[in-house]
């Protein structure tokens, strides 16, 4: 009787640690994030993939000591369709770039019709067509979770995005997306051979209202270029979330 009280003493502990220890094992400390899903989450604070959104933005490009002529541009949104109305300067006012899907055109004054464009091409300063449009990355970019980091005191996932065709921006995109507030705060921009061409900063001043929730939206977007002296602030306002007529995005409207 002795004996088996002995054992059952000396094993007890050890089986404890021994189920403990597969506990432990069995459950994740966290579950990993879904990159894809806090990508769509983050295009919406940069105004994609969202029912009808319209926005300003002012532009002011430097290159080297050179300050370019501002620009001010009207933007109105609907899922995976914008179209970017330039306001000012006056001799542009009314040129449009549509963007539709994959595909982009624009049409301006002395055009005869709307032609082709790339969301590469330059518009102003180190802006280009595609960083003017409505953001839908989820829907150009496959993201993968590289890691995490901290900017300015606020926790970040990295992601790691691959451009899904050839008609994207960029080639690929790091991107710093807050762990809390899940928009982008820090984005690199890199070409296909995989040098750095820009760096951007992200505010987010704006606030929309969207199914019922809150949604920081951007209010300042900084570029600057990664291989010569130069510059870009943006500046959103007058955000307002409304529908937008189907119409705004035939091409046959543009002219």
């Amino acid at each position: 009787m002795s004996d088996r009280l002995s054992q059952t003493r000396l094993w007890t502990p050890t089986m404890k640690r021994l189920l403990l220890l597969l506990l432990f094992v069995a459950t994740p400390l966290h579950a990993a994030p879904d990159a894809q899903a806090l990508l769509e989450r983050a295009d919406q604070a940069r105004g994609g993939g969202l029912p009808g959104i319209v926005w300003e933005i002012r532009i002011q490009a430097r290159e080297g000591d050179r300050q370019l002529e501002p620009q001010r541009i009207e933007v109105r949104a609907v899922d995976e369709a914008s179209v970017a109305e330039t306001l000012e300067p006056a001799r542009f006012r009314g040129a449009k770039i549509l963007q539709v899907g994959r595909n982009m055109w624009l049409t301006k004054s002395g055009l005869a019709k709307p032609i082709p464009v790339s969301p590469r091409q330059r518009m102003t300063g180190q802006a280009s067509n595609g960083d003017i449009a409505a953001t839908n990355y989820a829907a150009d970019y496959t993201a993968t979770l590289a890691g995490e980091d901290t900017l300015d005191g606020e926790p970040c996932l990295i992601l790691e995005l691959a451009a899904k065709h050839k008609r994207t921006t960029y080639d690929r995109v790091r991107y710093w997306v807050s762990s809390k507030r899940e928009v982008a705060v820090q984005a690199e921009f890199y070409s296909l051979s995989g040098k750095l061409l820009k760096t951007a900063r992200f505010d987010y001043g704006n606030e929309i209202r969207f199914e019922g929730r809150r949604i920081p939206f951007v209010s300042r977007m900084v570029i600057r270029d990664a291989i010569i002296d130069g510059e870009t602030d943006m500046r959103y306002s007058n955000v307002r979330v409304r529908p937008v007529a189907a119409a705004e995005f035939e091409l046959g409207q543009m002219q």
